[in-house]
């Protein structure tokens, strides 16, 4: 006979209930912040490492969602689905490194080959990840009355306010949202010293098709175009594949959807984001938010209540002065992840508070770099609304004047 829970566990058990009647149509899909792609790509490493040197490692590389979970080994493949949506992953045309920000090692074609199939849409599946991610218990949401320092609650109100006052261009269901930016990221060896690489720029075309699709958009980077696809396994349908929109594959119609009361939104992200075991679940939410305001285009409402959101998270802090990928000084919203000594900031202009870029730094000494040294950075420097994958904003604009 199945026990009914009671007390504290009922309680908890009809609380995500609710939070699952907040989420738009769609599966509820699970997402892996940005902030730990490099060390899943460093496990993916140690594994085909092991694998080389004649141990069975039981890794699969590239199978994963676009944030699921996976064998022994990483489920390497996208920011967004997985499970029974197939992977999300770029198909490399050749060998090359993996074109995301973050940890990359000299390794064989072959290798080097399997992570950019993996990385390549910048999208990194969890391992073993599920809905608690093995690690600590859900907490339904931060109470509005656990918030950051004073600073960083009044600067993220006044960037709040501008989201709300900034025009935007809707994007349409067949449009692609277009970023173009810059950033460097880690080659050090695994577990070694820090050494940050060249910059070099990216562009990214992502796919606003509400429906599920298996082309979900474009990567160009380090001289080559990576489409971002969803994996389909051999024999299957790919209509079964699919992946539609969500926390996963967020487009811009979706993310109009979300709740813009910051209460209800917060909630909403502790309940969805899984974590791994003794990963700082308040840095896993803060990362995901991260994700989602860097490269993506969104309703100023919903942008607004992203950063009054990210208010309420535990530990967020300010920091005055802060440098992205191409030099620009900002003000930072920041967060320590104290487990692995690193320090993620969102960087903003000081006058007028748009979004610049992020990087992540050592906030403490540590066996693989001083405090201070920065880890991996990037700057946006162009975002926009384009009619068709790999068109720039200047040709849609050529297209439209003739």
């Amino acid at each position: 006979m199945n026990s009914t829970p009671v007390g504290p566990e009922r309680e908890r058990l009809e609380e995500l209930r609710e939070l699952e009647g907040l989420l738009p149509t769609g599966p509820a899909e699970q997402a892996l912040p940005p902030g730990r792609r490099s060390h899943h790509k460093d496990v993916l490493m140690q594994l085909i490492d092991r694998d080389t040197a004649g141990h069975t490692t039981g890794s699969t590389a590239g199978t994963g969602s676009a944030e699921h979970s996976g064998s022994a080994g990483a489920r390497a493949g996208g920011d967004g689905a997985g499970g029974a949506h197939g992977s999300v992953r770029g198909r490399a045309g050749g060998g090359g490194l993996s074109p995301s920000w973050g940890r990359r090692f000299s390794r064989p074609a072959l290798v080097a080959g399997v992570v950019a199939a993996a990385l390549a849409a910048g999208l990194t599946a969890g391992l073993g990840a599920g809905r608690d991610g093995g690690g600590t218990p859900v907490r339904p949401g931060a109470s509005s009355t656990a918030k950051g320092s004073p600073g960083a609650v009044a600067t993220l109100g006044r960037i709040a306010a501008v989201a709300l006052r900034t025009d935007v261009e809707a994007v349409g269901d067949g449009q692609f949202v277009y970023v173009r930016s810059t950033g460097a990221g880690n080659e050090g060896v695994f577990d070694g010293p820090v050494k940050l690489g060249k910059p070099h720029e990216r562009q990214v075309w992502l796919s606003q098709r509400q429906g599920p699709v298996t082309d979900v958009g474009l990567i160009r980077e380090y001289g080559q175009d990576w489409p971002i696809e969803v994996g389909v396994p051999d024999g299957t349908d790919p209509e079964d594949s699919a992946v539609p929109a969500g926390f996963h594959r967020p487009t811009y119609a979706w993310l109009a959807s979300l709740p813009t009361d910051p209460d209800v939104l917060l909630k909403l992200l502790y309940a969805d984001t899984p974590v791994e075991k003794g990963e700082d679940r308040d840095q896993a939410v803060f990362d995901r938010i991260g994700d989602l305001v860097g490269e993506q285009i969104m309703p100023p409402t919903t942008a607004a209540a992203f950063y009054r959101a990210t208010a309420r998270v535990p530990g967020v802090t300010e920091v005055p002065d802060a440098v992205d990928a191409v030099g620009r000084h900002g003000i930072a919203i920041a967060r320590e992840d104290t487990r692995h000594g690193t320090r993620t900031e969102w960087i903003f202009d000081p006058g007028t508070l748009d979004y610049l870029g992020v990087r992540t730094v050592f906030s403490r000494d540590t066996g693989r770099a001083a405090a201070g040294t920065v880890y991996e950075t990037s700057a946006v420097l162009e975002r926009a609304v384009v009619d068709r994958r790999g068109q720039e904003p200047d040709e849609r604009r050529r297209a439209q004047r003739s």
